[in-house]
């Protein structure tokens, strides 16, 4: 086998969703979280319930008027950075979800022998940022028709997923999803494979804190990586819910 057919086959590899059964153990001690986000100065987790547990999904509880999405779209370096600017947004962190492996590396996320998903965890006002308009941000910012990777990033750590609190969110997610796919279509594009679901469906239900080197990653190493498989389309006009207006 050619050096190059090595290289494909890997990749293919990677492509594919462990058993939960064959993940990777990984460990029951978490690894630490800082305490403020380096641009926005909130914290990066919510508060601890009576028990010391950090319900919903490990990432604790933050103020009654804040609503959370866990959303993947390939490297979460630069797309934590994207949704860090936009006005309403509290706190944003990486992490990983959607797998099996509790407490996992980033060195065995990347084996793909986790399940999980590089993800960015969006805290965020409704009352200034509604849901659909994040979600068209989410859409519009990494192309959603790329499965189980984003550009040359391959595997099931760059897959595309919207992991909500709500199951009407999850809803509206997915409706969203087919209003952008005629514009994806006419332009050549598949249908949108994001996975989304509840977060307690996701996997084992958990975000997973990245390591501190990686949260905020692009205000320290501004000059870092960014991936963004984007397919410069805009989304269709009337697709906020009169609600929401």
């Amino acid at each position: 086998m050619s050096l190059f057919d090595r290289i494909i086959a890997a990749a293919d590899v990677k492509r594919v969703m462990v058993e939960p059964g064959h993940a990777l153990p990984g460990r029951a001690t978490p690894l630490p979280v800082r305490g403020e986000h380096r641009v926005l100065g909130h914290p990066l987790r919510g508060t601890a319930d009576s028990s010391g547990e950090y319900r919903p999904a490990g990432i604790g509880a933050f103020d009654a008027g804040l609503r959370a999405v866990i959303l993947a779209g390939g490297c979460f370096w630069g797309f934590e950075e994207i949704f860090w600017q936009e006005p309403g947004v509290y706190t944003t962190a990486v992490g990983y979800a959607g797998g099996y492996t509790p407490n996992p590396t980033y060195e065995e996320v990347c084996t793909a022998q986790t399940g999980h998903t590089e993800a960015v965890l969006v805290v965020y006002d409704p009352e200034v940022l509604p849901f659909d308009k994040l979600l068209e941000i989410f859409y519009t910012a990494h192309d959603p028709t790329q499965e189980m990777r984003q550009g040359n990033d391959i595997g099931t750590q760059y897959r595309s997923a919207v992991f909500t609190f709500d199951e009407a969110e999850a809803d509206r997610a997915a409706e969203l999803a087919r209003r952008f796919e005629p514009v994806l279509a006419e332009a050549g594009y598949g249908p949108v494979t994001s996975e989304i679901s509840l977060m307690s469906e996701a996997g084992d239900g958990t975000f997973y804190y990245a390591e501190d080197y990686h949260q905020q990653y692009l205000f320290t190493n501004p000059n870092g990586y960014r991936c963004h498989a984007t397919t410069d389309l805009k989304f269709p006009t009337g697709s906020t819910s009169p609600a929401e207006q």
